[in-house]
């Protein structure tokens, strides 16, 4: 705010104030590496630099380290569009992803442009000198600033200090460990323990199996039964086609094969859910046999209203065929000193108790954003390209799909933003702004109708949908590629300028004057 209090007399029309990096992406996680090897591959005269709060790259993949953490996607979707996935297992393990991340950052001399332990607690964008002013705090409270031109948020999408953690009556009363899968002590000791994991999405479904070799018995509290898909953990096709095809040849092979098979899901889903239901139920009871309860694996609602959850090679119902898991689907009255009482009357004995309730969406990476002095409300702006917003400038973030894969989004959002960098390289201009006058000419529409509870509670946060694009965070890749590839970039909407006076300086910067 003090360097725009600075620049406010600046004539209308001047050049841009110098800037530290052209562009400043926010992350070293996949969207921000995937956004490094875009610059460097689109608009190589493009300067930039990562800045990632935690000492390791990696994002979520090397935030979350419980017991069996894998990716929830394929890796030839959930991998880069310019990098082959080169392992056997197609659904990966955490350790493969990140040696995946390290490799492309090094062989592409990118780590040496991440700033790590670097937090922003800040970003003010100042118009009259057309860029970026980020703040950042160090691990020691040390805080600095930098300049841009562009901010990139490559943050992902929910909350890296507090997970939801479901309020439990009696939970101090309980005598043995408590953990949250987003702060998983290093080397726990879980053998010949009784287990307890509450929930029943993606990642209580990794953990069950992969505590089930060392505990005593691993128990799957729900309240409300999942869908589940059981695939093999490797893809035979793409492992046949590395074998005889060139790498990037097999490996494009196989990413549009699976792109199209996740569309072609989600559709029937929405077309014809009572077929995907009974298809799913199918795999389950051939894969459980007599040990198949309809209660444990019937959900309320159709497949799709909340995300799939993936089984490689049927792990999870290998755990409970085998006696060291298995399901009870019930609510929770209280914890006690040794367990769960279940509303149900039964008891669940535990020696620990993992929370598997989830995680908590943070929009923006929880970042006060600030234009020309005023806080930037993200819910009253809306969505533009899937990528940038309504009336904020030279800004753009990602947000992953929910019915496909996360990298997906990542890679058509770096390389649309790459081609608004070179028109306004092309046209002599530094600043792009998505212009809406009058957000009443447009009708809002809720494209978050997926019944999961992290969506559902945050949606009062979430930036605002139209019902057409542009103004919209679509949930159709094949569409979006083509219009994010293809699209003009100067579509009477996107507005192109430079440098401008501020007419005058905001309430609460005169007020600190």
């Amino acid at each position: 705010m003090m360097a725009g209090t600075a620049t406010m007399e600046r004539a209308a029309e001047t050049n841009a104030a110098p800037v530290d990096q052209d562009v400043l992406i926010v992350g070293a996680g996949i969207s921000g590496i995937g956004m490094a090897v875009h610059l460097q591959q689109y608009s190589p005269d493009r300067s930039f630099a990562l800045v990632e709060r935690r000492a390791n790259l990696g994002g979520t993949w090397d935030l979350f380290r419980y017991p069996g953490i894998r990716s929830d996607s394929d890796m030839h979707t959930l991998g880069f569009v310019f990098e082959p996935w080169k392992h056997e297992k197609t659904i990966a393990d955490g350790p493969a992803i990140l040696e995946y991340l390290n490799r492309i950052v090094d062989e592409r001399h990118i780590r040496e442009r991440i700033r790590f332990d670097r937090k922003v607690v800040g970003a003010d964008w100042d118009s009259a000198a057309a860029r970026w002013t980020v703040m950042l705090e160090d691990e020691k409270g040390g805080t600095s600033t930098t300049t841009a031109r562009w901010l990139y948020l490559g943050a992902g999408y929910y909350d890296y200090d507090e997970p939801f953690d479901a309020t439990f009556t009696g939970r101090e009363d309980f005598k043995g460990q408590i953990l949250h899968p987003q702060f998983w002590p290093k080397n726990l000791d879980y053998s010949d323990k009784k287990i307890v994991v509450i929930g029943s999405g993606a990642t209580a479904v990794t953990i069950v199996p992969a505590m089930s070799d060392k505990a005593a018995h691993v128990t799957m509290l729900q309240r409300t039964p999942t869908w589940f898909a059981i695939r093999p953990a490797k893809d035979g096709l793409a492992n046949f086609l590395r074998k005889i095809l060139p790498e990037k040849l097999a490996y494009k092979i196989t990413r549009f094969k699976n792109v199209k098979m996740q569309d072609i899901v989600f559709r029937k889903a929405r077309e014809k859910p009572e077929k995907v239901r009974d298809f799913l139920t199918k795999q389950i009871k051939k894969s459980l046999g007599d040990r198949y309860d309809a209660e444990a694996f019937t959900p309320p609602y159709n497949p799709w209203e909340q995300r799939l959850c993936l089984v490689p090679d049927a792990d999870f119902f290998e755990a409970i065929k085998a006696d060291k898991a298995s399901v009870v689907t019930d609510h929770i009255e209280r914890f006690d000193a040794a367990g769960i009482k279940l509303k149900s009357g039964k008891h669940l004995d535990a020696d620990i108790i993992v929370t598997a309730t989830g995680l908590k969406l943070a929009v923006a990476g929880k970042i006060p954003v600030r234009v020309d002095g005023a806080l930037v409300d993200w819910s009253e702006h809306f969505y533009y390209k899937a990528c940038m917003f309504s009336n904020v400038p030279n800004f753009s973030a990602v947000f992953g799909y929910l019915n496909a894969s996360w990298t997906l989004r990542a890679d058509i959002v770096a390389e649309y933003v790459c081609r608004v960098l070179n028109h306004m390289d092309t046209t002599g201009t530094t600043v792009a702004t998505p212009a809406l006058a009058d957000p009443a000419t447009l009708t809002e529409e809720n494209i978050f109708d997926f019944s999961s509870g992290y969506i559902q509670r945050s949606l009062h946060i979430m930036p605002k949908n139209a019902d057409k694009l542009p103004w919209r965070l679509n949930q159709n890749y094949i569409q979006d590629r083509i219009d994010m590839k293809t699209g003009a970039i100067d579509d009477g909407v996107l507005a192109f300028g430079n440098a401008r006076a501020v007419a005058s300086a905001p309430a609460e910067l005169e007020a600190a004057e």
